[in-house]
């Protein structure tokens, strides 16, 4: 899985640090520090970070398929798919 986080949109609100901590930590109160090639074992923390930033500024890559194979009822392969700019629910739509 390959993560890009748009640090120019960051703000620093570290949900994705509190929900992923062996991919994401924040060093200081506002600089971010990631692991851009996650292990798979990490895909559903990761899901959970992307989909808690409140500005969408994480883009995963490879995450879609994490809940096509987990088996876990109730979950669409949408909310599974990395927020791209321009899809979040602060850009306007």
């Amino acid at each position: 899985m390959r993560l890009v986080v748009d640090l120019n949109r960051c703000q620093g609100y570290a949900q994705c640090a509190f929900l992923a901590p062996e991919v994401f930590t924040m060093h200081g109160e506002e600089s971010l520090v990631y692991d851009p090639h996650a292990e798979d074992e990490h895909r559903e923390k990761v899901a959970r970070a992307v989909a808690a930033c409140p500005v969408r500024a994480i883009t995963a890559e490879g995450l879609a398929e994490a809940h096509h194979t987990s088996g876990r009822p109730g979950r669409s392969a949408r909310s599974a798919q990395a927020v791209r700019p321009g899809q979040g629910p602060f850009d306007g739509r």
